[in-house]
């Protein structure tokens, strides 16, 4: 199924119908009085977050939905039938704004979470409300309200605790399937990413953690180089970032410290909330750095010692083989131990006021 993260729909939520001017009307009654019922209510719009799904591929061709107009009252008291809603399942993690006002609508965040996105009309009033000691026979009606319409943009942000960062090819894709049950695409050309690609990491029984892989950034991302920064959108709800650094020397031409300069820059033309996220380096492809076995690890210190030393990071680093697996359990388990620490905890209970406290002996 194709990955679409963003789409553009409208919305037209039904009106109420309209109330009715009637008057009862039977054998030996003649006077019965006013009858007209009222409309009925207009169907509004919902959105459900659903965790099947995944993609918003269904509203990137479907994007009118409208919702039926209420009944109107007719006589005999009876009351029009109010028109049903329409829900509208999306992804957990979808963010729906207002197009003409960039105001946020709802943040789907949790399986089951529901919202209103249009609003339907109330039913319109019956004549029988206008029955007064002074207005035996009202004539008078109201039309139902209009429904609400509007023009929403969908925004699809995948929920992960962790999200890779880094050049194409820097072995992200590689990472993720070593550490979690995710089959991303894996190639030696640049850009096998073409949408994020969500894994589970489980460091021991009951402990785990979401892992979120995106496209490859470069340099000039924001003025569209590559397939730019619109994938950014999906690290923005993570609370750490795995900045992943190809160390291989096969490409001479390649400066790893300049590349990662030029992604910190990236992120932060993109969002300074995103910039400012925990961020911690991983040296990756280690295993290319080995020599003959006699000389094994005399290349791989040179080029870490070397690369620390013009980066100047003050986070942490750590050094990982995705392809061997060397490294990646530490990787994995300091991680948790750090979304452990901090995660966030549930609000204390104020402090009660002891004026307010009831004696033991109360009855």
């Amino acid at each position: 199924m194709k990955f679409i993260d963003e789409a553009r729909i409208e919305v037209f939520a039904g009106s109420g119908g309209k109330g009715a001017v009637a008057f009862r009307r039977e054998k030996f009654i003649p006077k019965g009085g006013p009858s007209g019922g009222d409309g009925g209510r207009g169907g509004s719009i919902w959105a459900l977050a659903d965790i099947n799904i995944n993609t918003l591929i269904d509203y990137r061709y479907a994007r009118m939905h409208r919702a039926r107009n209420g009944e109107a009252g007719r006589g005999s008291d009876q009351y029009g039938k109010g028109a049903d809603d329409i829900v509208l399942r999306m992804p957990v993690g979808t963010q729906i704004l207002d197009e003409l006002t960039g105001e946020l609508v709802t943040d789907l965040t949790a399986h089951g979470q529901r919202a209103l996105i249009a609003q339907g009309g109330n039913g319109g009033l019956g004549n029988l409300h206008f029955k007064s000691s002074t207005n035996r026979a009202p004539r008078q009606s109201t039309p139902g309200t209009e429904g609400q319409e509007r023009t929403l943009r969908l925004e699809l942000k995948v929920l992960a605790d962790v999200g890779l960062l880094g050049m194409p090819n820097a072995g992200k894709s590689t990472f993720i399937a070593k550490v979690s049950n995710a089959r991303p695409k894996i190639a030696d050309y640049p850009f096998t990413t073409l949408h994020p690609n969500l894994g589970v990491v489980r460091v021991a029984d009951e402990k785990s953690f979401v892992i979120a892989d995106v496209p490859g950034l470069i340099e000039g991302a924001a003025e569209g180089a590559g397939l730019g920064h619109q994938f950014l959108r999906h690290l923005q709800r993570t609370r750490l970032l795995l900045h992943m650094v190809d160390l291989s020397v096969f490409d001479t031409d390649r400066d790893p410290v300049a590349e990662v300069r030029a992604l910190v820059k990236e992120l932060r033309k993109y969002d300074q909330a995103l910039y400012e996220k925990p961020r911690w380096v991983v040296l990756n492809k280690l295993d290319a750095l080995d020599g003959q076995p006699g000389e094994r690890g005399t290349q791989r210190a040179a080029v870490i010692s070397a690369f620390k030393k013009r980066l100047r990071f003050a986070g942490p680093v750590f050094e990982i083989s995705a392809l061997t697996g060397e490294g990646c359990t530490d990787l994995c388990q300091a991680i948790y131990a750090h979304l452990e620490l901090h995660r966030e905890r549930p609000a204390e209970p104020a402090e009660r006021d002891p004026r307010f406290d009831v004696a033991p002996d109360f009855r």
